[in-house]
């Protein structure tokens, strides 16, 4: 059976007016979330049907998933400028239209198997 003095709750109380949940910033607003960047290597860019412009990258694999190639839309032909097949690359997507878009990627060296990458 464990006791505990009740001096030492009240040295556990929250400040008054303070809540257990209330945000880090002082403002009240909470940061807005940094991109997370995906690393992979991109196999090859293709145009389809309509003018639209598609990649596929090839992911590297993390604990859930093996290496996976998908495809991606890309919605700004400036975003694959300096960026050749086969290259690896860092990118960030999200899913608009009903599909994979790409949102940003840029040039990063190979991830060497078993070293720590950025």
């Amino acid at each position: 059976m464990v006791f505990i003095a009740w001096s030492s709750l009240a040295s556990l109380a929250l400040p008054a007016g303070a809540t257990p949940m209330a945000p880090a910033t002082a403002s009240g607003a909470s940061a807005p979330a940094e991109p997370v960047f995906t690393r992979a290597r991109l196999v090859s860019v293709q145009k389809e049907d309509g003018n639209r412009l598609y990649v596929r990258l090839k992911l590297l694999p993390s604990s859930k998933l093996p290496f996976t190639t998908q495809r991606f839309k890309v919605s700004d032909r400036a975003l694959l400028t300096g960026i050749p097949e086969g290259s690896w690359v860092k990118f960030t997507a999200r899913h608009m239209d009903g599909e994979n878009t790409l949102t940003s990627i840029q040039l990063t060296p190979e991830c060497k198997r078993f070293q720590p990458c950025d």
